[in-house]
């Protein structure tokens, strides 16, 4: 799950202020889940840009919006509506608005922030949960990912600073590493706990990258 916050009305309208022809996109989603660009969200920011004077020339709400492969064919769908728009307002993820620019070659701004990849825990609450690193070291520590759940991304914990199961960082929130500790005692792996675990080879890490699926072959790295 991606989630994603709404950028404010003032911000988006300054992106788009030299512009009056617009086509709105939202994503079927994760946005939808956000309540950020579903329906809804997508027919609310028309009725809002109308009343400044603007022209929406159309709008889709892409399923996902991600998806390059869909944003071609939304783009098909309604291309009259977006060769007659001057720029495309996004609502959806960064990796949305960056396949509909591949997809539909037109001016794109962002509607909303992406915060971070995370798990839903009810309606309206998620919560970071994975980092994206490259390198998962969640077979050593009970499925808690430490890079993400720990303030200080440490791969080896917990720090002298926490106490009493809490954060140094942010008292109100439990210790990344703690929390490992008592999942690998819950599951009967607590001798995980003495393995040391090398620092990331954080080559890996260098943007952007690329994941390249050949029949039995996976291929990643920078592009």
């Amino acid at each position: 799950m991606i989630a994603t916050k709404s950028k404010s009305f003032e911000d988006i309208t300054g992106f788009i202020e030299k512009y009056h022809n617009i086509f709105i996109t939202g994503c079927g989603d994760c946005a939808v889940v956000c309540k950020t660009g579903g329906e809804p969200e997508v027919a609310a920011m028309k009725v809002a840009l109308e009343k400044l004077g603007k022209k929406v020339t159309g709008t889709a709400v892409i399923d996902p919006s991600c998806h390059l492969v869909e944003v071609k064919k939304t783009y098909q769908q309604h291309k009259e509506e977006v060769l007659n728009s001057d720029a495309i307002l996004v609502m959806g993820c960064g990796d949305g608005v960056r396949s509909i620019l591949e997809g539909m070659k037109k001016p794109v701004y962002p509607a909303l922030d992406t915060i971070f990849l995370g798990e839903t825990v009810r309606g309206g609450y998620f919560k970071e949960t994975c980092s994206l690193c490259g390198d998962c070291v969640l077979d050593r520590t009970g499925g808690i990912c430490p890079f993400t759940c720990c303030a200080k991304a440490l791969l080896n914990g917990p720090c002298g600073g926490q106490s009493k199961g809490k954060c140094e960082v942010d008292k109100e929130k439990d210790c990344g590493w703690i929390m490992i500790y008592n999942r690998l005692k819950e599951i009967n792996e607590l001798d995980k706990m003495t393995q040391i675990r090398q620092a990331k080879d954080c080559s890996i890490l260098i943007k952007p990258r690329e994941l390249v699926v050949e029949g039995a072959t996976v291929r990643v790295g920078a592009r």
